[in-house]
């Protein structure tokens, strides 16, 4: 959520970056925030206006008493009345208000970086760096899910029969890599300095509503029946949502954090879901980075994040590429967001692996995330997120790259620790 007061004096900036976004319906948006504002105002105005009148009118009743002048005073008690039911009326009214233009100020986007490619989707992001050789093997690729079948490490029908499209068993050594990963990642993440957390799986819709803006809610979402709780899709959410009301030693900032958990998607108008695999999925498990510092120092952890995601990939010797997303692909909290993208060798092409974002202060308003700085000032602070690794995405560009001829994936070094040892998955005959 942007500031109210970027609204008030450059109303034309917030438009243009509406239309940067392609998001034209919501320019009406601006004019509505601007006369509800106005109003708000007005309200509080007229409101701190009979407040005042009241007090003095009560002290006149008070004079009046004492003068022995009963009638007039029951006459001033009247005008006090009619003023208590007037900001009684102005009280509701102004609380209306409020809600009303908080809620037009939550699907206003945040003012995305003057670096931020312009396009209307995904399909205009733009590729910025490359890390490794994209690598074809002189044999042909088999599909990720007939890898993973032959080395008994996926049973989707049975997923299918408990559960329905969008889920898996993993099994035996794919299982294990699978944990070997998340195991790693954490590890990796420490060593970098930050600090481990294992936060709640499911959170109330006033975090929900703070971390995403309304789209996000309806696509990602799912709500537990007859509660006040959902299921987290990252633990993004309930890691900025551990902070929502707090104000922060501004001492203890940056706070880097790395958690884990399941993510669970209903993954709305999203393609894919039906395909044989496990690329696009209703259920998985993810190692995240969250990072809540000063606004000055957070473009400089933008880079730190998605370098880190890039460092780790490397280490397990993927080849990736680094793809800025364009201003019709950015959710509307997002600043500024980037992809890290593996290789691909069967489908010759890159896909995503993890994401990485600068929100600035558009969660820190919504969830009133602020610090206290050596100043003795509270200010908001920004908040970022970035994925160390997906499993289920990282499985398929696992395999792909580390598939030999005979059938079996081998073990880079770093996670050997981590598989008791072992240097290959060998399929079974």
């Amino acid at each position: 959520m942007i500031d109210i007061n970027l609204i008030r004096t450059d109303p034309e900036k917030v438009r243009e970056n509406i239309r940067k976004k392609f998001q034209e319906k919501k320019l009406p948006l601006v004019d509505e925030a601007l006369n509800l504002d106005a109003k708000r105002r007005a309200l509080i105005i007229e409101g701190d206006k009979l407040r005042a009148a009241r007090n003095a009118l009560s002290r006149q009743v008070g004079a009046l008493m004492k003068e022995g002048k009963k009638e007039e005073a029951e006459k001033v008690k009247a005008e006090v009345a009619a003023d208590a039911a007037r900001l009684a009326e102005i009280e509701k009214e102004t609380e209306e208000t409020d809600g009303a233009l908080k809620k037009v100020m939550m699907s206003i986007p945040n003012i995305i970086a003057d670096d931020v490619p312009i396009g209307k989707d995904d399909s205009q992001n733009v590729e910025l760096k490359r890390f490794g050789e994209p690598y074809v093997p002189p044999f042909e690729v088999p599909y990720h899910l007939d890898i993973l079948e032959k080395l008994d490490g996926i049973d989707v029908d049975s997923a299918r029969r408990t559960s329905g499209q969008g889920f898996y068993y993993l099994t035996g050594d794919i299982a294990r890599l699978h944990s070997a990963v998340l195991t790693y990642a954490r590890d990796f993440m420490i060593d970098k300095g930050f600090t481990y957390v294992i936060p709640p799986y499911m959170i109330h819709g006033d975090v929900v509503s703070g971390v995403m803006s309304f789209d996000e809610m309806d696509n990602m979402m799912y709500k537990i029946e007859g509660e006040d709780l959902y299921l987290i899709g990252t633990s993004e959410h309930s890691m900025i949502g551990r902070f929502m009301g707090q104000i922060i030693d501004g001492n203890k900032l940056p706070l880097t954090l790395t958690s884990y958990s399941p993510c669970f998607r209903k993954e709305k108008g999203a393609h894919g879901i039906e395909e044989r695999g496990i690329y696009r999925i209703h259920q998985f498990e993810k190692q995240e980075m969250i990072v809540v510092c000063r606004p000055e120092e957070s473009e400089a952890w933008y880079e730190k994040l998605w370098n880190y995601t890039v460092e780790l990939f490397r280490s397990m010797e993927i080849p990736v590429r680094q793809l800025g997303c364009c201003s019709g692909d950015l959710a509307d909290l997002k600043y500024k967001s980037c992809d890290v993208e593996a290789w691909s060798p069967r489908q010759k092409k890159y896909f995503e692996v993890g994401s990485c974002s600068n929100l600035t202060d558009a969660q820190a308003r919504r969830l009133s995330i602020r610090y206290k700085d050596s100043d003795g000032k509270i200010k908001l602070a920004h908040t970022l997120n970035n994925t160390v690794v997906a499993p289920p995405r990282m499985l398929i560009a696992f395999v792909e790259n580390h598939l030999q001829e005979d059938g079996s994936v081998t073990i880079p070094a770093v996670l050997q620790p981590y598989m008791g040892g072992k240097t290959a998955i060998l399929p079974k005959k």
